[in-house]
């Protein structure tokens, strides 16, 4: 990313923590390809035959920034911890519906059953419970494993992000 891109995102995101939502749409062509990346890398995690697909993934994480209202973001990593925490979202809330459906849904027999395993989906919920405990512990830590894990931000980036 060239230098004046760079600065055009700084001061976009800027602006959209100020509240200039129109400064969000004008933002998101600059990061686009660097937000399919992350998505991108988010499911390769995934089970293979996931209905999520990168795009899908990029545009749902859109609309829920555009819906957030308290953003304060001072520059490009920070954003991009943003939007990686958003996709871990979106995934989470995604196994966790996949999950509950196959609980409520047809009746099986438990002969039926056995070698069914749904263990992709719940490693991802496994691992958003096991965050959200290490958050009640020590925020700062379960931070960096989500920027760097979910994000695949590097340790500078990281270290921007929280300060330090």
């Amino acid at each position: 990313m060239a230098v004046t891109a760079s600065q055009d995102v700084t001061r976009l995101l800027i602006d959209w923590s100020k509240g200039d939502q129109a400064a969000l749409d004008q933002l998101m062509p600059l990061v686009y390809d660097e937000l399919r990346r992350m998505a991108n890398s988010h499911l390769r995690r995934e089970r293979a035959d996931h209905t999520l697909q990168t795009t899908a993934l990029v545009h749902e994480a859109y609309l829920r920034l555009v819906d957030q209202r308290a953003v304060s973001l001072e520059g490009r990593a920070q954003f991009f911890g943003l939007a990686s925490q958003t996709m871990r979202r979106i995934l989470v809330d995604h196994a966790r519906g996949r999950h509950a459906k196959k609980r409520d849904g047809v009746r099986i027999s438990l002969d039926d059953a056995i070698g069914v395993s749904e263990k992709p989906d719940m490693n991802l919920i496994e691992l958003d419970d096991a965050l959200t405990a290490l958050t009640k512990i020590d925020h700062e830590k379960s931070r960096i494993v989500e920027l760097r894990f979910f994000g695949g931000l590097t340790v500078e980036e990281i270290g921007e992000i929280m300060g330090t």
